[in-house]
This record gives C-alpha cells, sequence and structure tokens, in this order.
C-alpha cells in the first residue's frame, strides 16, 4: 500500500500530516505521527466529506 500526503505538508517524514492509501476498493486514512491507527472509509463518503470541509459546513466544529 503506498501512503501519499499533501503536498502542503512538506518534505520529509518528520511532518506531522494526514496521509492517504487506497487498497481493495477503499481509502484508508492516518495520522504520520500515529501510523497503526488507520480509518477506512469509501471514496464517496470521502468525497462528500471533503466537500462539506471546503464548502465550511463544518467550521463550527473547529472550535
Amino acid at each position: 500500500m503506498t501512503w501519499r500526503k499533501s503536498s502542503f505538508s512538506g518534505p520529509g517524514e518528520t511532518n506531522d500530516c494526514v496521509e492517504l492509501a487506497a487498497a481493495g476498493g477503499e481509502i484508508r486514512i492516518r495520522e504520520s505521527d500515529t501510523p497503526a491507527d488507520i480509518i477506512t472509509t469509501a471514496p464517496g463518503r470521502l468525497r462528500t466529506f471533503i466537500r462539506a470541509v471546503k464548502a465550511g459546513e463544518l467550521d463550527h466544529l473547529a472550535g
């Protein structure tokens, strides 16, 4: 499985960031500083989540 991180995270392996990988028709998500903790979701659900974040629909949770 190949993990990818955003180009906004900067170079190197020491940056804390969210990483994604595709496997078996699902999307796996983890934080680079705790790689053993993995969330699995469907591509459509992740797409819906990303659209909601971009639209500001979850800004009230960033407290």
